[in-house]
């Protein structure tokens, strides 16, 4: 066999392995993994942790004991209010990322 001969052996072989090699890389990027997501943790515990309950006043509470309750009952209340609109803002954030992530 010459070498002329061989010549378009070697091309067509050059040619077929291209060929294959570029199907190979086709059909790998064809594939679909599907990928659970999963939603963040909330940022630490104190988020999740229920509010404390206001103190209830006695049957034979005094004026100054009166006003008291009314102070810690209206700090106990406001805590809780700071607390739940971050809890709601954090959440409102994460799931707007949560469900853009998947676009």
């Amino acid at each position: 066999m010459s070498n002329r001969d061989s010549q378009p052996v070697a091309t067509f072989t050059v040619f077929a392995i291209m060929i294959i090699v570029i199907i190979s890389l086709l059909t790998g990027c064809s594939t679909v993994v599907p990928v659970a997501a999963k939603f963040p943790e909330p940022p630490g515990k104190l988020a999740t942790q229920p509010c404390p309950a206001l103190q209830k006043l006695k049957d034979d509470a005094k004026l100054s004991d009166v006003s008291k309750t009314i102070t810690v009952n209206y700090s106990t209340y406001y805590e809780c209010a700071v607390k739940t609109e971050a809890w709601q803002e954090w959440y409102n954030i994460q799931k707007i990322i949560f469900e853009g992530a998947g676009k």
